[in-house]
């Protein structure tokens, strides 16, 4: 079944880490939260590894290098090496290389990553718009970016200079909670210049074209916790996804989602690389999904029967995602969520 058409989640009879020959991962939310592994994260990424299928770590954050993001990886116990990993940073540098020659110079606003992913294309990264920069780029900065890094861009772009995103997240989420993202600073140029970058990030197509170009993957999964970056990314690249819970996105909104939101499987964490998934079936009453059934009654979902919480929730997505059709449901999951402990 096509993204475009999705009613609900797919079914593999084989294991999606035979099925699938690349895993393109995000991080955030999905392999560590707030710089702590997330649970049964590190020993499914190894067993999938080491049964032969590559792990490739995608991010839309440009601050860390690829290098310190696998130092961080393996410290955590995750298989990884620098090349697996690939970063909005590297994704927007190939987008500036485009456009300018060698040489180059670069305004950056943000962190070490954009000034690694910048050199390695060729381009010279400078701090100052008084530099005489063909480009302005700006990534995720972290806490430490000052307000004065926004003056900088704003003086260059208002000059007339082309600005380059690495991504528009609007929130990223740390030990704390949700922080902004880079997304909320490049807001805050947009309001100040008007100005509109191009961005490369997920789920935009520079980002799955930089993926495929490093990993060489024929067949891939994409593998996130976000409906607005993971999943439409897939959409976009027109490969399959996997969502898990383990991040930004809840039950609530997986089931509201809009076509190209609806991963093509579903599971609680990164132990659904290592297994098949349940088909979900057309009932006399709605859909069934291993011992239960979602249906719609009125202006809300029902769930009958009895299983596993990511059972049920496929199920319930199909239900949802049948209804809304080409839209996004509104139906009350309420009591069906809690049914599920979710």
């Amino acid at each position: 079944m096509s993204e475009q058409s999705r009613t609900r989640p797919s079914g593999s009879t084989t294991a999606l880490h035979r099925a699938y020959d690349t895993a393109l991962l995000d991080l955030d939310g999905v392999v560590y939260a707030g710089g702590e592994a997330v649970a049964h994260a590190v020993e499914s990424l190894r067993t999938a590894r080491d049964a032969g299928m590559r792990l490739a770590y995608v991010t839309n954050n440009a601050l860390r290098t690829p290098a310190a993001v696998a130092a961080h990886l393996t410290e955590l116990g995750a298989p990884a090496e620098p090349a697996d990993v690939i970063t909005s940073a590297q994704a927007v540098s190939r987008l500036i290389a485009e456009q300018f020659p060698a040489g180059s110079k670069v305004l950056v606003i943000g962190g070490e990553g954009l000034r690694v992913a910048l050199r390695e294309r060729g381009l010279d990264p400078v701090e100052s718009a008084d530099d005489d920069p063909v480009a302005v780029v700006q990534g995720y900065g972290g806490p430490d970016l000052t307000w004065g890094r926004f003056g900088e861009a704003c003086c260059a772009i208002n000059r007339g200079v082309p600005w380059f995103a690495s991504n528009t997240d609007l929130t990223i989420p740390s030990a704390r909670g949700i922080m902004p993202g880079n997304g909320a600073a490049v807001e805050v140029v947009r309001i100040a210049t008007g100005a509109v970058p191009q961005v490369a990030g997920k789920p935009l197509p520079p980002m799955h074209r930089e993926t495929i170009l490093r990993t060489g993957a024929r067949r891939a999964l994409v593998v996130g916790d976000r409906l607005d970056t993971d999943i439409e990314g897939a959409f976009n690249g027109d490969v399959d996804s996997l969502l898990v819970l383990t991040g930004v996105t809840d039950a609530a909104r997986l089931l509201a989602a809009e076509p190209r939101h609806r991963p093509t499987y579903v599971d609680e964490d990164l132990r659904g690389l290592l297994t098949g998934q349940p088909e979900v079936a057309v009932t006399g009453d709605g859909f069934g999904c291993g011992g239960w059934t979602a249906s719609v009654a009125g202006h809300a979902l029902a769930l009958d029967g009895d299983g596993t919480a990511a059972d049920g929730l496929r199920a319930l997505c199909a239900a949802a995602w049948t209804e809304a059709g080409d839209g996004s449901s509104t139906l009350d999951a309420g009591k069906a969520l809690a049914r599920l402990g979710l």
